[in-house]
């Protein structure tokens, strides 16, 4: 009986780390990277209510450099809308990014041409294997009494290591 008991409460316990949002986090792979292509999620509105409202929304792209020892170079930041045109070119030329520091690029709520579906495209490189960079999304909008907020974190969809 006693041994069924914690067999029991092992297979509970088992299938809620599992099944956990944070078990997610906890299994993301560590490891280092020198380039990696990055898609982020962003959205300039979102619908609400019955009848498909628009809510406009601040994005703020933000990419930081989690490595505290190298830098990395931002080659890359593309903004598109919902059925993939790209609205916006970012830079010009690379921007460099020291160990910790953080860029951030806005949105504002008034340009709502990337629409519910937009994302962005970061291309960074370094010169070794080092802790790749976070980055994502911040969104943040009021209309009347309320307000919303939210972050879309980005995913890598090319990388090298």
């Amino acid at each position: 009986m006693k041994k069924s008991f914690l067999f029991a409460c092992f297979l509970i316990l088992l299938s809620i780390s599992y099944f956990s949002p944070l078990s997610l986090y906890a299994s993301e792979e560590f490891g280092l990277s020198d380039s990696q292509i990055i898609y982020v999620p962003a959205y300039s509105h979102i619908y609400s209510g019955n009848r498909e409202q628009p809510f406009l929304l601040t994005v703020t792209l933000s990419i930081r450099n989690i490595d505290p020892k190298h830098q990395i170079k931002i080659t890359v930041i593309d903004y598109y809308e919902t059925q993939g045109k790209l609205l916006k070119k970012y830079l010009d030329k690379p921007v460099l990014l020291n160990p910790l520091e953080s860029l951030r690029y806005i949105v504002p709520e008034s340009d709502k041409s990337g629409g519910s579906g937009a994302n962005f495209i970061v291309e960074w490189i370094s010169e070794g294997f080092i802790n790749p960079p976070i980055v994502e999304t911040i969104m943040i909008g009021t209309q009347n009494q309320q307000g919303i907020s939210f972050t879309s974190r980005g995913r890598v969809i090319i990388t090298q290591r």
